[in-house]
């Protein structure tokens, strides 16, 4: 029993959960147990033979599991060559002139053409539907003042 929960222990390993190692260990240390007690209990001939015999079917669960077909069955196939646009290279030039959708207390949303873009004042109120130009790009924010 001992040489069977190793060699499924160590199957689950190998094929089913790969990179636990702890369910190896419990395999390897069953196994081990397993082929000592045969030994002691048994005799030399059929320790002998319950020490090939899980030696033969381990490397046979070891390479079934670690074939390029099985391993592939876990790697990432596909590339993600997807972007993102970088905030700190802003679409919105200092000087650029936009409207207010809401009001800047002190941040608030401005159209810029036809781009929304959350800004922020240096502390002043706008009222909504003003005229703002943007003074710099500040740490990933957008400074404005009234134009």
């Amino acid at each position: 029993m001992l040489l069977l929960f190793g060699l499924l222990f160590l199957a689950a390993e190998v094929i089913f959960i790969p990179g636990t190692t702890i369910v190896g260990f419990v395999g390897f240390a069953l196994l081990a147990v397993g082929v000592w007690m045969g030994y002691r209990d048994l005799g030399t001939p059929l320790g002998h033979y319950a020490l090939v015999g899980v030696a033969l079917l381990a490397g046979v669960i070891v390479y079934v599991g670690l074939r390029p077909k099985n391993l592939s069955r876990l790697a990432l196939h596909s590339v993600n060559d997807t972007t993102v646009d970088d905030a700190r290279r802003a679409d919105v030039a200092p000087g650029t002139v936009g409207h207010t959708l809401s009001a800047l207390r002190p941040s608030g949303t401005v159209l810029f053409g036809t781009e929304r873009r959350e800004v922020v004042t240096r502390g002043e109120f706008v009222a909504s539907g003003s005229a703002v130009r943007v003074l710099a790009i500040e740490q990933n924010r957008i400074v404005v003042a009234t134009a």
